[in-house]
């Protein structure tokens, strides 16, 4: 159940566009959408979301929105799903931002965060896509690009 949920997830999101626009009309660069989902050790969960939290600040103090949780109401093989919308990419002023404010917070990282979010979870799967889009847009997109290779040969 866990791999047909993953895969329908990622159908979702199959072809944007990897530039947008800010508020003042400028290209900027995006990032791809994420998903992860998790089956958490047992009786780790508020560890988990609460770690979560601390995780959030460090995202907005960057200026990025802070992640998507959702948490399972049925089916079977995941507790929680998280999900990161395509936004734009950090800049570097972003990215120093959220280093300290992850050393302020006293955040791990590099091994020190890979064993201690790995004691929280029993599973983890983790993909990157594109979108969301609907059916039309897609096809209209494979259109558009079968188009454009049939005139340039």
């Amino acid at each position: 159940m866990l791999r047909s949920l993953t895969f329908a997830l990622f159908a979702l999101a199959l072809t944007a566009p990897a530039a947008a626009k800010d508020a003042a009309g400028t290209e900027v660069e995006l990032t791809a959408p994420v998903f992860e989902m998790f089956r958490l050790a047992p009786g780790k969960t508020e560890a988990f979301i609460r770690d979560m939290v601390e995780w959030d600040k460090v995202s907005v103090a960057g200026g990025q929105p802070p992640t998507q949780l959702f948490l399972h109401a049925g089916g079977e093989g995941w507790d929680v799903l998280l999900y990161k919308p395509a936004r734009a990419k950090p800049t570097p002023a972003q990215e120093a931002a959220m280093a300290a404010k992850a050393k302020e917070l006293g955040l791990p990282s590099g091994a020190l965060y890979y064993v201690g979010i790995r004691e929280l979870m029993a599973d983890h799967v983790h993909f990157e896509g594109t979108g969301p889009m609907t059916a039309e847009q897609w096809v209209a997109g494979i259109d558009r690009q079968r188009a454009e290779k049939k005139r340039t040969r």
